[in-house]
């Protein structure tokens, strides 16, 4: 048995587990090159040595799909630590020699997988033996292999949510590839300043969450905050920065809204004291729950998903 797998299958309590408040939820995250499950007292479960992350997802066998790498995403057997299946845009697809990252994908309730390829800016969705079935051309004003897309969804009417992180603007495409929804995400008169912590500002927006409502939830990266939007462009409701008691939102990354309507929210570059995920009752704005993942992984936790949790809009 290798080393990395051997790691993978141990069980190992940490002396330290988090500084505000233990992991309450189990969940997945990536971070200080390690891929781990935390259990819900804030140990870890399960971990691999793994690269950078932006996009994670759990299968109903419960196998996860994850990046490796720039461009390929895979499916990891959690009990042995196995890749079983992997496709990588950098070499498939027609990519082969142009540049393409992956930033963002998803697996489909038809099996099929959805991916979105930053680089030659478009939407594919392939089958199992890595056949692509359907392609959805992207509108990308500043076009960049690493800025075309951040996380993108498809939802349950077909259209597709993409964040355009270089645009700084979210499109709504339908499932023919027109632009059925355009929102540039406002700076709030406020200068652009560069940097990825809580120094820095800017749109450059990570996360979209089509709300029951028909709203839009939306993390706006360096923007440091997280907006509601109507389909008629208007904010409904924020939180900012420094709003939440002791806590300092720096690159705002994913967003997981639960059952109950509490809001996950991922807190990338935020520094040490400052928690990587914390939970909100945004109708109060009340911390109901923080996770503080600095030291186990780290200043650059981008992408993190909860699994005791069904039903939950991400």
């Amino acid at each position: 048995m290798t080393s990395a797998k051997a790691a993978f299958l141990v069980l190992t309590a940490l002396a330290g587990c988090v500084n505000v408040a233990y992991a309450k939820h189990r969940l997945a995250t990536q971070g200080n090159d390690r891929l781990a499950i935390v259990a819900a007292d804030g140990s870890i479960e399960r971990e691999k040595p793994w690269g950078g992350i932006h996009d994670i997802h759990r299968l109903p066998n419960g196998h996860f799909m994850v990046q490796r790498g720039g461009a390929e995403v895979v499916e990891i057997d959690p009990a042995n630590g196995h890749v079983v299946w992997s496709y990588d845009s950098a070499k498939q697809g027609g990519n082969d020699g142009k540049p393409v990252e992956v930033h963002s994908f998803q697996p489909l309730p038809d099996g099929k997988l959805m991916i979105a390829e930053s680089g030659p800016a478009r939407i594919i969705e392939i089958d199992r033996e890595g056949k692509i079935e359907k392609t959805i051309p992207l509108k990308v004003e500043h076009p960049h292999p690493h800025t075309d897309t951040r996380l993108v969804r498809k939802l349950d009417d077909g259209h597709y949510l993409v964040c355009h992180e270089g645009d700084g603007t979210v499109r709504e495409y339908d499932g023919d590839g027109k632009i059925v929804w355009e929102y540039e995400v406002p700076m709030f008169d406020k200068p652009a300043a560069d940097g990825h912590g809580p120094e820095a500002f800017g749109n450059k927006c990570f996360a979209a969450v089509r709300l029951a409502n028909g709203n839009t939830l939306i993390s706006t990266g360096n923007g440091h905050s997280v907006i509601e939007v109507t389909p008629a462009k208007e904010v409904v409701w924020k939180l900012e920065q420094n709003e939440l008691p002791g806590i300092t939102l720096a690159w705002v990354t994913t967003l997981e809204v639960l059952p109950n309507g509490h809001y996950v929210i991922g807190n990338c570059h935020a520094g040490p004291g400052q928690p990587t995920l914390v939970e909100i009752d945004p109708k109060t704005k009340k911390v109901v729950w923080q996770f503080d993942g600095f030291e186990q992984f780290g200043n650059a936790m981008s992408n993190s998903l909860l699994f005791d949790v069904d039903g939950v809009r991400r």
